[in-house]
């Protein structure tokens, strides 16, 4: 892991130990305030009491993405952290149900915050490489966090009057920890900062979290990936073979040629049309390979994959390349510098004297930085017969690249910029032995603009463009509306697999199987502090778990710990039922000790696969213009579910019982499997802004007709 970016995934990853920690005293102190307030007769209030926090989230979560996108991701963290604090508090005091209920709501703010925006906050600012691992962190601290709730009120328990309001009010002590880590310690989002045009600042933040001085690369990469929404809807895939000048001859002027750090010509890419004889090579397990198939899918199950799946499976299995160190740009250009590393600085402030006159031209959209001159190439790029491109490494084996064509006076055509997102392809005959194959996803340029035909191509500062996402604009993208679906059916069918309710009921269940009564009886403990001390054992089993998790969430990959865990999670809820239904009423103690650990299986390959997998992911499918917007939507459908499971948990398990309850959320879990199988794509080790544009590739009708070309 790279320390800074660790250190900082870390720290903000606190706001999910809070909500573990709620968690678990919520489900301890349930207990104790049934019956102090009689609510043995009452599960709707019963249901409330805990559904609450939930409608706080669903609230809060409403417009948190839209003013993170407005304010920043770190002020929202802070809230976050003030919120907690605050009803810890309230929770203290709490005389009467009306006063429990608004701190249970003011709590459900705070995790709101931050369940949406810990995940895209970590996304936002940990490596490609490294970024599931990162972003499992919150279900790390989320778990310890239970744990730690658990012993706390275990011991309260113990007590010969056991206070539940000191059980809830306790989380004051982390909250004020929480609040100093998020004011002092966490810088802002790069990428918001980016968006903002803020570039100094976002330059000095990637310095911290990369621990390296050279992060131009990057800073570019995160100004390219403003322009996808809206302006993506051309990405398309090409294929070139990149060698030596001598080795890449152009042919018919279709050559791009690359220019090195002396600005000398000293390699060339050869155009390779999709669907050609060179292009139809075997490539199997390749990006290319994926998009050829995806022009002659023929059988049932190749009809209903997604085209995104499709095509990152492809490139993810592509033994030649994952067995690259992630960190580096690949074995392309390996001899070029930086596009903007000629000398010329990147941070606005530093060009902005030359570039207006006053402030108001940057409100005006007049902001033309001179970071890229293309003007000092014009001689070798006349009369539309050469085109330009230059590259930098981006990490996960992708190189950033723009390719720049002159615009025909005659025909009124302009010029024309395009970014290019450069992956290596594995190697094929015909190729030549200095030579290269690499796909690229190609698309119109966010950086450069072209308005001035007689000066060439210059960047176009951020600050420049209207950032602020529009709700049509948004949603109209159908690489975002692709996304979306992906994002809120995982939310859903998440909640629906019942984590929420073993989560928050765990002691009851263990209660009414019996399995308390057993342990009660061997330790010497009440039943209600026995449930407890099994949840928190659970609980703790489940710690080694997400440690597995993080170790594979970059190497195996997220839908790979999907599709293996899953299957797991039917069989423990399947294992519950048949002890409720088969076993208990004729050998109680086998049941109960099944009970328990089918609990104990469930939510260890929960949190290994299930639990982080849909946040990462969310976090990840959307492109920044629409990740604050998209993100809300996606953790509304979470709440909302969260909310409906939760509140009717205990009038099911009334209705249904046990038996009954666990096999409907295995059913779930069944359609959960065949959904990740066909239409959750692989993200690992991919920057933020390829992921978005592969979305758009697979929305796009266009794609099976330049495969037919």
């Amino acid at each position: 892991m790279r320390g800074g970016a660790a250190a900082v995934a870390l720290l903000a990853a606190l706001g999910n130990m809070l909500q573990g920690w709620d968690n678990a005293t919520i489900a301890g102190s349930l207990l104790y305030i049934k019956r102090e307030f009689r609510l043995e007769g009452h599960p709707a209030l019963e249901g409330l009491v805990v559904a609450t926090s939930l409608i706080g989230a669903t609230v809060v979560t409403t417009f948190s993405g839209p003013l993170s996108d407005s304010v920043g991701r770190r002020p929202m963290l802070v809230a976050s952290s003030l919120l907690y604090a605050l009803a810890g508090l309230l929770m203290l005091w709490s005389p009467n149900v009306q006063l429990l209920l608004l701190s249970r709501l003011v709590g459900g703010l705070a995790v709101g915050l931050a369940v949406t925006l810990v995940p895209v906050y970590i996304s936002e600012t940990a490596p490609a490489e490294t970024r599931g691992r990162l972003n499992t962190l919150p279900q790390l601290t989320g778990s310890a966090g239970m744990f730690l709730g658990y012993c706390f009120v275990f011991a309260v328990t113990l007590s010969s009057s056991p206070d539940w309001r000191l059980m809830l009010g306790v989380v004051f002590l982390p909250a004020l920890l929480y609040v100093g880590v998020a004011v002092w310690f966490l810088p802002e989002s790069p990428r918001w900062l980016v968006s903002k045009g803020r570039m100094k600042e976002a330059r000095e933040v990637l310095r911290m979290l990369r621990g390296r001085d050279d992060v131009d690369g990057e800073l570019a990469l995160l100004t390219e990936g403003l322009g996808a929404v809206g302006g993506g809807g051309d990405t398309v895939v090409e294929e070139y073979v990149v060698g030596p000048a001598a080795a890449a001859a152009h042919k018919d002027g279709a050559g791009v040629t690359l220019y090195g750090p002396e600005r000398g010509m000293s390699w060339a890419a050869q155009p390779v049309p999709l669907g050609s004889a060179m292009s139809g090579m075997s490539r199997q397990g390749s990006l290319l390979g994926s998009v050829m198939g995806l022009s002659r899918m023929g059988s049932m199950l190749d009809s209903m994959t997604d085209p995104v799946v499709a095509l990152l499976g492809g490139l993810h299995d592509d033994n030649n390349n994952n067995n690259k160190d992630p960190s580096d740009g690949g074995t392309l250009f390996t001899n070029f510098g930086s596009l903007l590393g000629a000398g010329e600085d990147w941070d606005e402030e530093n060009n902005q004297d030359a570039a207006l006159s006053d402030d108001d031209e940057l409100a005006n959209g007049g902001l033309r930085a001179p970071l890229l001159d293309m003007r000092r190439r014009q001689s070798s790029l006349t009369g539309g017969e050469m085109k330009g491109t230059s590259t930098m490494g981006i990490g996960g084996g992708w190189q950033l690249a723009w390719k720049w064509t002159e615009g025909d006076e005659t025909t009124g055509e302009r010029g024309q910029v395009q970014r290019m997102y450069l992956h290596e392809e594995p190697s094929s005959a015909g190729a030549g032995e200095e030579a290269v194959h690499a796909a690229a996803l190609v698309s119109r340029s966010a950086l450069y603009t072209t308005d001035d035909l007689s000066t060439g191509p210059a960047l176009l500062h951020p600050a420049a463009a209207d950032q602020k996402p529009r709700w049509r604009e948004v949603l109209g993208e159908p690489g975002v509306r692709r996304a979306l679906a992906c994002g809120v059916a995982l939310q859903v069918l998440q909640q629906f697999s019942g984590i929420s309710g073993v989560l928050y009921y765990t002691p009851q269940i263990l209660s009414q199987s019996g399995a308390s009564a057993l342990l009660a009886s061997l330790l010497g403990l009440t039943a209600d502090s026995t449930a407890v001390l099994v949840s928190g054992l659970t609980t703790l089993l489940m710690l080694p778990a997400i440690g597995v998790a993080m170790r594979l969430m970059d190497s195996s990959g997220r839908r790979t710990l999907l599709l293996y865990t899953i299957p797991f999670l039917v069989a423990s809820l399947a294992a519950l039922a048949a002890a409720d239904a088969l076993l208990a009423p004729a050998v109680p103690a086998v049941a109960a000790a099944v009970s328990a650990g089918g609990v104990a299986v469930y939510l260890c390959c929960f949190v290994m696969g299930f639990g982080p997998v849909p946040n990462i992911l969310c976090a990840e499918i959307f492109p920044t213009r629409a990740r604050g917007v998209c993100i809300a939507v996606c953790s509304l459908a979470f709440w909302l579910s969260d909310i409906a499971v939760t509140y009717s948990l205990p009038v099911m398990l009334g209705s249904l019982g046990l038996a009954g309850l666990f096999s409907v959320y295995a059913a779930v879990c069944c359609v959960a499997f065949v959904f990740v199988l066909l239409r959750v794509p692989e993200t690992k080790g991919l920057p933020l802004e390829v992921i978005a544009d592969f979305f758009t590739v697979g929305a796009n009708d266009r794609l099976t007709t330049r495969v037919s070309e």
